[in-house]
């Protein structure tokens, strides 16, 4: 029976999630306290649904169970009477409500998206604002991401819920007109969702396995709901060309495989395909973006399926291209590989050592290909440094095999 409940919450989580933190936190004005209501209903779901049987509708059940606790906390630090009374109707419903009236959004977590990126909200903290509150992410992940400590994302997230509670920010739908100046955070959230869940590879916490499709699907309903917008096609090309090669990315034994390496007739030629004809439909607005750029150098990998070799001249043309929209650190690393691969290993070199080095003090993928260019350049002692260093910061067991066995 725990099994059952256990999986019941979990399900539930995967499907409701946003969709109840949004409808919550619209009424009672409160992020944070919507989450923490929620954390709440969920653990109460383990043990009711353990003793008496999971509800036929475990989503209202929850619904309710969180309302019952917002409201709680509610009178007990005596917020106004209307805010009460919004959480009180709720308990008139025993389903999610049909979408709002005006835009038409075609799914609640892609709404709560849209929401969570308020030009009040400092800029920098929309994306993981999105990834803990909509998708459900912890801030360890979220700071992994931003290679900073999960100390310093938790505070931050704390102090942005404050204010959002505090100075009163509407978290309301936008209107229709301010859709385009919110869709850069919101696809950088779908990205930064899809990148944790590629990383997850080898399994895991199950509320993320299934967080890389999950981040296609509101890619697609961003095209759908903004079909217009050229970058909304290119995220969702460079996410099918990178899901494209999932079964490649691993031998049957779980061993890791470099991109160079993989074996092409495991990828996904209609996953492909279909990158490829929303990457040209976005060309077709002539406006060009981050996320087509990085397709653009997904899809010229994609070409080893006909060619059977990597140009890396264009590769290294289009990741000059990414570094002036984009000047990441894994565009400036990925840069130097192709310079290295396309114009020899010293000028590829040049350009890494050029990267500020406490930029890259923690950034595996940089040492990685360091160590790499340097054993190919005989420099055997340094390229020894250069791989413990890839090695230590490496999370994932088979990619520290891999990496072991280059030494």
């Amino acid at each position: 029976m725990l099994i059952d409940a256990r999986r019941a919450a979990e399900l539930a989580a995967r499907n409701s999630y946003g969709r109840l933190v949004a409808y919550l936190a619209v009424r009672s004005r409160d992020v944070a306290a919507a989450e923490d209501a929620l954390g709440d209903a969920f653990l109460a779901a383990l043990k009711t649904w353990t003793e008496s049987g999971v509800p036929k509708n475990p989503e209202a059940w929850l619904l309710v169970a969180a309302r019952h606790r917002l409201i709680d906390d509610a009178r007990r630090t005596q917020v106004k009477d209307k805010v009460i009374h919004a959480l009180k109707l709720t308990g008139t419903q025993t389903q999610l409500p049909p979408p709002l009236e005006g835009i038409a959004f075609p799914d609640e977590r892609l709404k709560l998206l849209f929401i969570c990126a308020h030009p009040a909200i400092d800029p920098g903290i929309h994306t993981p604002l999105m990834l803990q509150t909509v998708l459900g992410l912890n801030a360890a992940q979220i700071a992994s991401a931003f290679l900073i400590s999960p100390a310093t994302m938790s505070q931050r997230l704390v102090r942005t819920k404050a204010k959002i509670r505090d100075a009163g920010i509407a978290f309301e739908l936008p209107e229709a007109g301010e859709l385009s100046s919110r869709l850069e955070a919101v696809l950088e959230a779908i990205y930064a969702a899809y990148t944790n869940g590629w990383d997850n590879v080898t399994g895991g916490d199950p509320r993320h396995q299934g967080l890389a499709e999950e981040a296609i699907w509101l890619a697609r309903l961003c095209v759908q709901l903004m079909p217009k917008e050229p970058e909304a096609r290119g995220l969702l090309a460079l996410m099918l060309h990178c899901e494209a090669r999932r079964a490649s990315r691993r031998t049957a034994n779980g061993s890791y495989v470099p991109l160079s390496e993989q074996d092409t007739t495991l990828w996904s030629q209609s996953m492909i395909d279909e990158a490829e004809r929303e990457l040209a439909q976005a060309a077709t607005f002539k406006k060009l973006g981050r996320f087509q750029l990085e397709a653009a150098i997904q899809s010229i990998h994609a070409q080893r399926l006909v060619t059977h070799r990597i140009n890396w001249e264009a590769l290294a043309l289009l990741y000059e291209g990414l570094i002036q929209f984009s000047p990441t650190l894994g565009a400036l690393v990925s840069h130097a590989a192709a310079i290295a691969e396309a114009k020899g290993l010293e000028q590829g070199l040049t350009l890494l050592e050029a990267i500020p080095a406490e930029a890259v003090r923690n950034y595996q993928p940089y040492w990685a290909i360091k160590a790499h260019l340097l054993k190919h350049l005989g420099r055997k002692a340094d390229a020894q440094t250069a791989y413990a260093r890839a090695i230590g910061l490496t999370e994932d067991s088979a990619i520290r095999d891999f990496l072991m066995g280059q030494q």
